[in-house]
């Protein structure tokens, strides 16, 4: 057993004050308040905060943050890119990010990892179902036409899949491909949405252009990643469309974080940043339901263990500090259908736990300051 006294909790949804929280067999077992708890904690956590392991939606394990993450996953063997992905994976939890929802790999190594308390949990998609030469095709999950989309989603049920990932539009990774263009039919869409529903998976789609957000909301998928409204040569979102997004069930997958100095983005990106920082702000003002994917890994400005940069992303564009930490845990196990084990801490929950140094509710730059990382109960770092 272990107890934590701590003068701050944010359980998840709320902030709590002076309590302590029993860990038992790698669960919580009570959170009561340290006045009226009837056992002398095992460590006093002082001015820190404790609050649940963050959970990013979006990352690429397999993905390095090199300067040239294609050519890396494309040439490594098997295991060489297993070995890649558990140094990111284990990136990812010195940051205190405990849960990691993988949105593209090669093989579908990322079923392969097992890392158990030494790792993250890995919530995996396999590789995403793109269109013949797509966004990421690399990866192996070309497919065309309904029948094909069908088998693909199948397959990934069969192998054991967490997510379905379907690349809608195209992507800045890919040459030959265009961010703004839809890469699927709505028929192919709504086929592979169907599918994965019928296997009891959530289905994400990486949109950037509109057209991909639309084909998105009209397929029912279950989050729609980066929603970045990229145009040919710009970022502009379109004001039916939010209010579209924010009156549906789809959660949009805000993709926020870089650590500067780390590295600079590829150019159109650097040039449209002002831009893409106003669709963000408009999207936030709408009141679109949001979770934190940070794409971990796909450059240099993009490390494994970056979420809590996008934290300070999200607040310095105007996004409440305590909605912020909701999005990268209650909300976050929610859109990655944890939700019954993850992102709160309360009795029966997962202890995957973060330790802060100083309060992230008023400098959302203390997740940055872990003290300390638990996973199932076990401390694991710094």
């Amino acid at each position: 057993m272990l107890t934590l006294r701590a003068r701050r909790v944010f359980d998840g949804r709320d902030l709590l004050h002076d309590q302590v929280v029993t860990v038992r067999d790698g669960r919580v077992t009570s959170v009561a308040p340290g006045r009226t708890a009837d056992v002398d904690p095992d460590i006093d956590l002082g001015e820190a905060t404790l609050l649940p392991g963050l959970i990013d939606a979006h990352v690429h394990l397999a993905f390095d943050a090199g300067p040239d993450v294609v050519d890396r996953v494309t040439r490594l063997g098997d295991e060489e890119l297993l070995e890649v992905m558990r140094d990111s994976a284990g990136r990812q939890l010195a940051a205190g990010v405990t849960t990691v929802r993988d949105l593209g790999d090669r093989g579908f190594l990322a079923l392969r990892l097992g890392l158990g308390v030494n790792g993250p949990e890995v919530l995996a998609a396999g590789p995403p179902i793109t269109s013949p030469r797509g966004h990421c095709w690399f990866l192996g999950g070309e497919a065309a036409g309904e029948e094909q989309v069908r088998q693909a989603v199948r397959e990934r049920a069969r192998r054991g899949a967490h997510v379905v990932k379907m690349m809608l539009t195209g992507g800045e990774l890919t040459p030959g491909t265009h961010s703004h263009r839809a890469q699927f039919t709505a028929a192919e869409a709504k086929a592979a949405a169907e599918e994965a529903h019928v296997h009891g998976l959530p289905i994400a789609g990486h949109a950037h252009g509109r057209e991909g957000i639309v084909l998105a909301l009209e397929a029912g998928f279950d989050t729609v990643e980066h929603c970045s409204f990229l145009t040919e040569d710009s970022a502009e979102a379109d004001p039916a469309v939010v209010a579209r997004l924010a009156a549906s069930s789809a959660i949009a997958s805000l993709t926020l974080g870089f650590v500067p100095g780390a590295g600079e983005p590829p150019p159109r990106m650097r040039r449209l940043l002002p831009k893409l920082s106003e669709v963000l702000r408009t999207l936030g003002e709408a009141g679109v339901t949001y979770v934190i994917g940070s794409d971990a890994g796909i450059g240099p400005p993009k490390p494994h263990g970056v979420l809590p940069w996008g934290a300070q992303m999200a607040a310095d564009l105007g996004f409440e500090p305590i909605d912020v930490l909701r999005a990268m845990t209650s909300r976050a196990a929610l859109a990655c259908r944890v939700a019954d084990r993850k992102g709160h801490i309360a009795p029966g929950y997962d202890a995957d736990l973060l330790v802060v140094d100083g309060d992230p509710l008023a400098d959302v730059a203390a997740l940055r300051r872990p003290v300390a990382v638990y996973r199932m109960g076990t401390r694991v770092g710094p």
